[in-house]
């Protein structure tokens, strides 16, 4: 057994997300978005770091760290869990973070997931988006819909990941997870092969350039269905910046294919409950509509807003929208919904009054400068602003 065991399973019984080591420091967890230490433990040098962490990985993966200095792969500890692992150089020597991945895929339901996202299982063919900054729980929501796929189809399930995090159980589905580095070069190479495995779905663990976003919007036309995951905040954001990714006298071409293909887009924020005894995910749900072509193909990306609008009855909710809810009814702190908003006047309400400064003990003030107002604090106008 592995020295680092005790910690992996200290994180699941705290109920933790992620695990951080680091050289000269003593270990960490992150436990509902806090990081604090883990208690009886002393800070590791950066010979005591090497060692135990050098028992997680095999000869392989260790020789690639001390070449590259940086790893990225999964590790498994059987009854407890899988956890994505990250290693890395650093000032005071080596380090490496931990994020766990539970052994049981929790349902959408179980993920009080909104009764849309369910829906994007059900497509035969398009490209659905997942987006969120990284810890948003992008991976975990997008294991929901492939094992719900997995249970109410019968197809044929590609993913391709760096590392491979849920692994899915055959049921209706035959499913085949590929990794990168493992058991493919790349992101592109692989979608360039799924084409000729009779894919009825394709998971594209990142869409980092522009051949993986090309090739995965070619699929989607193609007929298949196409889950993949951005770093971006909101739908409108997701469009522009798949269609950034190509040169300039390519972006019409990329517009008219994503009109055809989108068929989705999630973006979603992880954020911490009010009581500080959990986490809820909070989502912004674009779905496709004759409008929404159009739209895409104009390049009216901020219209987008009004076709999530106009489509509340299909299940769509603009992101604002679910923040100011949850945060009228006390599920997530108003002032936290105030910094992820888009709209901030909104949610003014929301954001606590400083206190009024003490009153000034020094002599009044005398000159041709003592009646000119005090200028309001730059604090106070970003509030405002």
């Amino acid at each position: 057994m592995a020295r680092l065991d005790v910690l992996f399973k200290h994180l699941k019984e705290s109920g933790g997300s992620d695990l951080h080591l680091g050289a000269g420091l003593p270990p960490h967890t992150r436990v509902h978005g806090e990081m604090t230490a883990v208690p009886g433990w002393n800070a590791f040098t950066d010979e005591s770091l090497r060692a135990h962490l050098e028992e997680v990985a095999t000869k392989e993966q260790w020789a690639h760290f001390e070449k590259n200095l940086d790893l990225d792969f999964a590790y498994a500890l059987p009854g407890v869990a899988r956890f994505r692992s990250n290693y890395l150089r650093q000032e005071r020597g080596v380090g490496a973070v931990f994020r766990i991945i539970p052994e049981r895929i929790k349902t959408l339901g179980e993920l009080r997931m909104p009764p849309a996202v369910s829906t994007f299982a059900d497509l035969e063919q398009g490209l659905v988006l997942v987006t969120g900054p990284t810890g948003s729980g992008k991976s975990t929501t997008l294991a929901g819909i492939i094992d719900l796929i997995n249970t109410k189809h019968t197809k044929h399930i590609v993913t391709i990941e760096d590392p491979v995090e849920f692994v899915h159980a055959n049921k209706s589905c035959t499913i085949s997870q590929r990794e990168v580095g493992q058991d493919t070069k790349s992101f592109a190479s692989a979608l360039r092969a799924a084409m000729r495995q009779d894919p009825g779905v394709i998971l594209v663990g990142e869409m980092r350039d522009m051949e993986t976003i090309g090739l995965a919007i070619t699929a989607a036309e193609m007929g298949v269905l196409v889950f993949g995951t951005l770093h971006t905040n909101n739908a409108p954001k997701t469009v522009d910046r798949l269609i950034d990714a190509f040169p300039t006298d390519q972006q019409g071409q990329v517009r008219t294919m994503l009109s055809e293909s989108l068929a989705g887009i999630v973006s979603q924020l992880l954020l911490r409950t009010a009581d500080g005894k959990g986490r809820v995910a909070v989502n912004e749900i674009l779905m496709k509509t004759p409008a929404l072509a159009n739209i895409i193909r104009e390049g009216n990306t901020p219209m987008l807003h009004s076709i999530i609008q106009g489509g509340k009855t299909m299940g769509m909710q603009a992101m604002d929208d679910v923040l100011f809810g949850l945060a009228e009814v006390g599920t997530i702190d108003g002032e936290e919904a105030f910094h992820k908003a888009t709209n901030k006047q909104r949610f003014e309400q929301f954001v606590k009054e400083e206190p009024a400064a003490a009153p000034a003990t020094s002599p009044p003030a005398t000159g041709p400068w003592a009646q000119v107002e005090e200028p309001p604090s730059p604090s106070r106008e970003r509030e405002r602003g």
